[in-house]
């Protein structure tokens, strides 16, 4: 897998305003919010995307679910609610290829959550 952004900053190359880390996963605040709270969640292991998500990645991609619910109980948002999202490949709007979850939360968030992209040839 070739270097991503997030792999920059994992590695302290570029900037970002960490919330959370551990041994397996770090977590950010998005730079382009969508919600009051908006962090992104990434394994420190690269994988692309889910679809190469392996058995062997279990643990890791549960612990990026573990972490989101330790940082929305320390931060005073679980009881009020929060959405987690991946994304995976183009059509489902993966932009970074290196897998992550979107946590946002700090307002109702209302469904679908926007207008859906329709391919034209």
């Amino acid at each position: 897998m070739s270097e991503t952004i997030f792999t920059k900053i994992i590695n302290r190359e570029i900037p970002a305003e960490i919330v959370y880390e551990d041994d397996l996963a770090l977590a950010f605040k998005d730079i382009n919010p969508q919600a009051p709270v908006h962090l992104l969640i990434i394994p420190k292991q690269p994988i692309a995307t889910a679809n190469a998500i392996t058995q062997d990645d279990r643990e890791i991609v549960g612990h990026l679910y573990w972490v989101a619910g330790q940082i929305a109980r320390r931060d005073g948002f679980a009881d009020d609610g929060y959405r987690l999202v991946m994304n995976c490949n183009d059509d489902g709007g993966q932009t970074v290829y290196h897998i992550h979850v979107h946590m946002l939360a700090g307002k109702p968030l209302g469904w679908p959550p926007y207008q859906d992209r329709v391919k034209t040839k």
